[in-house]
C-alpha cells in the first residue's frame, strides 16, 4: 500500500536524522506512532504525515523537524514537500505503474492482504422464527451478513455462516393453531381469529398462512379423509411441523434468490433434544454459578460484568430464552471456532453482557464473541416515511425485492453503517439515474465494458454505410492484457492519475473494513471509484487516433473494471456488461 510505502520512507529517514543529530534532542523513535492521512487539499499531495508530535522530544519547531526528515528521504520517483509540521507525499509514475501491474497479476485476488492472522469464524445472522415471511429488517441483516461473510473470506479468514432457527418456543404452537383456523376457513367453516387484542397475540393472523392451508389439504388429503375433515381431531404437532417446514422452505428459497447462502441451519429444538441445554445448566449449578430465588433458578451473571443476575429456569421449570442461547454459544466454541460474530437487532443491546457472562462463567474467553447491533430500516415512498405494517405492500423482504430487484435491495441495505437507521427510498432505488447509487456504480462497470467492446468491434458509418475497422481485434486486445507487464513501461497514465490512486485505495479499504466488520464502506468506495471513472471518461478520450495512447487507456479501463467487479462481488451485487 502507498500508505505503508510512504510511512516506511519517513520512519527510515527519522532514524537517519536522529543518528545525524538533525532532530534536536530526539534520541529515539518508536515506529508506528505517526498517523498517515489524506490532505484536505489534494494539491498538497496524495498522503501526509504530521510530525508535530515529535516536537516534545526534539525540542524544535515542527517545520524544522519535517524539513530535517525530508532531507534524509530517498526521493526516487516520488515527490515530498513540507507544509508546517506536515510531510506531504505524491506518488510517482513507477508506483502507479506497479499498482496497475499488481492488479493484472492478482486479478480477482487484488486487494487480498498477505500474512494475516487467519481465524476460523462463525457468523450468525437473521436467525428468525420460522413462523412467517422475512420483514425488511431481516433483509438488512441478510444483505449485510452475507456481504460481511464475503468480505472476511476475501480478507483471508475461514468463515462459516449459520442461521439459528428459533423453533423450540411457544411460537411454533401458535403457528400450528393459526394454521388450524386457516384450514377450517378453507373447508368453509365460519371462523376467524380472536378479536380481543390479548387473545389475538396467541395466533399469527397474517394472510400468508392461507396458501399453507391450501397446500396442506392437498398434501394431507388422506389424513383429512381419515378424520372426516375435522381439523380439531388432527394432532396439533402435525400442524405445527407442517407449517414450520413450509415457512422454512419459503425463507430458504427467498434467501437463495437474495444470494444468501448458509452453511448450516441450526435448529434450537435439536439443541434441546441433544441434552446440551441441560448440560450447560448443570455445569453452572456444579460450579456454584446458580442460586434459587422464588422458585426460579438464577445465573450469577452480575459476577461477570452484567448489570444484574438473570433467570435461566422459571419457577415452572421451563427455560428462558437465555438458557438455550448459553448452550448455543458454548456449542459454537466446542465446534472449534476461534471467533463468533453475531448480527442482532439494537433491541438486544442488553443481551450482550449476559451471554458474554455465561461464556466466561463456563470457562471460555468472552472476547471470542462479537455482536454487531443493527438499527432498523425505514421505507421511504415519494419522500414520505412509511411505517412497517401500515401498508400492505412493501412490508416483507420478498415484496421489496419484487419491487426494486435483488441488486438494488442488497446495495441499499448495505450502504449505511449497521448502527445507523437506514432510510430505503423505494422510488429512488428503482430509477435509472445518477442519483440512484447502485445504478450509478453498475453503469460505470457497463460503460467500461462498452468502451472495450467499441475498441475491438467493427462499426458501421451511418452516413456512408461503410464498415469502420476496429481499433484492435479481440485477439490483439487479449494479447495486450495478457502481456500487461511487458506493456506497462510504455503506459501513459497522466490523465488517469486520480483514478489509479482510487484503485490503490481498495487495498487499505479491505483491511480496514474487515478489521472493523463494516461493509457500508465498500458501498461508499464503489460510488467514489465510479465517480472517478465517470470523470476520467468525460475528460479523456479512450479510443483515439494514437494507437499506443489508446492501448494505454484501454489497459487502465480494464484495471478499473477488474477492481470494481471485485468490490461488487463482496456485496454480491452484479457487475453488468450492458445496461
Amino acid at each position: 500500500m502507498f500508505r505503508n510505502y510512504f510511512l516506511d520512507k519517513v520512519e527510515n529517514a527519522i532514524e537517519k536524522a536522529i543518528k545525524a543529530e538533525k532532530l534536536g534532542q530526539m534520541s529515539e523513535y518508536t515506529k508506528g506512532s505517526l498517523p498517515v492521512e489524506k490532505p484536505k487539499n489534494p494539491d498538497f499531495g496524495d498522503l501526509a504525515v504530521n510530525v508535530s508530535s515529535l516536537a516534545r522530544s526534539a525540542r524544535i519547531a515542527p517545520p524544522m523537524i519535517a524539513n530535517a526528515i525530508v532531507e534524509f528521504i530517498d526521493k526516487e520517483d516520488c515527490e515530498y514537500s513540507v507544509i508546517g509540521g506536515f510531510i506531504n507525499f505524491k506518488a510517482g509514475n513507477s508506483l502507479l505503474l506497479n499498482l496497475l501491474s499488481e492488479i493484472y497479476q492478482k486479478g480477482k485476488d487484488f486487494g487480498k492482504p498477505e500474512n494475516i492472522q487467519k481465524e476460523k469464524i462463525i457468523l450468525e445472522y437473521i436467525s428468525a422464527n420460522p413462523t412467517g415471511p422475512f420483514h425488511i429488517g431481516h433483509g438488512r441483516w441478510a444483505a449485510m451478513g452475507s456481504a460481511l461473510a464475503n468480505l472476511l473470506k476475501f480478507y483471508g479468514h475461514e468463515v462459516y455462516q449459520e442461521f439459528y432457527i428459533n423453533d423450540a418456543g411457544s411460537q411454533i404452537q401458535k403457528l400450528g393453531r393459526s394454521l388450524a383456523i386457516r384450514i377450517k376457513q378453507e373447508l368453509g367453516e365460519d371462523i376467524d381469529f380472536p378479536q380481543d387484542e390479548m387473545e389475538r397475540k396467541n395466533y399469527y393472523p397474517g394472510d400468508y398462512l392461507i396458501p399453507v392451508a391450501k397446500q396442506f389439504l392437498i398434501d394431507k388429503k388422506e389424513l383429512m379423509t381419515s378424520v372426516s375433515n375435522k381439523v380439531d381431531e388432527i394432532d396439533l404437532q402435525i400442524l405445527c411441523d407442517y407449517a414450520k417446514d413450509y415457512e422454512e422452505k419459503v425463507q430458504r428459497d427467498l434467501l437463495d434468490n437474495f444470494r444468501v447462502t448458509f452453511d448450516k441451519f441450526y435448529s434450537e429444538l435439536s439443541l434441546h433434544n441433544s441434552g446440551k441445554v441441560e448440560q450447560c445448566v448443570q455445569k453452572l449449578r456444579d460450579s456454584g454459578k446458580i442460586y434459587t430465588k422464588e422458585g426460579a433458578e438464577w445465573f450469577k451473571s452480575s459476577d461477570y460484568g452484567d448489570d444484574q443476575d438473570r433467570v435461566i429456569k422459571k419457577a415452572d421449570g421451563s427455560n428462558t430464552y437465555l438458557t438455550a442461547d448459553i448452550a448455543y454459544h458454548i456449542d459454537k466454541l466446542e465446534r472449534g471456532f476461534d471467533r463468533m460474530i453475531n448480527i442482532w437487532g439494537a433491541d438486544h443491546h442488553g443481551y450482550v453482557a449476559r451471554v458474554k457472562a455465561s461464556i466466561e462463567a463456563l470457562g471460555y474467553n468472552p472476547d471470542k464473541l462479537e455482536v454487531l447491533l443493527g438499527q432498523l430500516v425505514n421505507l421511504v415512498i415519494n419522500g414520505n416515511e412509511v411505517r412497517m405494517g401500515k401498508r400492505k405492500n412493501m412490508v416483507t423482504l420478498e415484496d421489496l425485492i419484487d419491487e426494486v430487484g435483488v441488486d438494488a435491495t442488497r446495495f441499499w441495505m448495505s450502504m449505511r453503517n449497521i448502527d445507523t437507521t437506514l432510510d430505503f427510498d423505494i422510488e429512488l432505488a428503482k430509477t435509472k439515474s445518477d442519483e440512484n447509487p447502485v445504478f450509478y456504480v453498475q453503469y460505470a462497470h457497463a460503460r467500461a465494458c462498452s468502451i472495450i467492446r467499441n475498441a475491438i468491434n467493427d462499426k458501421i458509418d451511418t452516413e456512408t454505410g461503410k464498415t469502420i475497422p476496429a481499433v484492435l481485434s479481440e485477439k490483439e486486445f487479449n494479447e495486450l492484457i495478457s502481456n500487461f507487464d511487458k506493456n506497462i513501461a510504455s503506459l501513459s497514465i497522466t490523465d488517469a492519475r486520480k483514478l489509479i490512486l482510487k484503485l490503490e485505495d481498495f487495498k487499505s479499504l479491505i483491511k480496514n473494513s474487515a478489521e472493523s466488520r463494516q461493509v457500508y464502506t465498500i458501498c461508499r468506495y464503489v460510488q467514489e471509484l465510479a465517480a472517478e471513472f465517470h470523470s476520467f471518461y468525460n475528460s479523456t478520450r479512450v479510443i483515439t487516433d494514437d494507437l499506443e495512447l489508446t492501448k494505454s487507456r484501454l489497459m487502465i479501463v480494464w484495471a478499473f473494471k477488474t477492481v470494481l467487479a471485485n468490490a461488487l462481488a463482496i456485496l454480491a451485487v452484479t457487475a453488468p456488461e450492458r445496461m
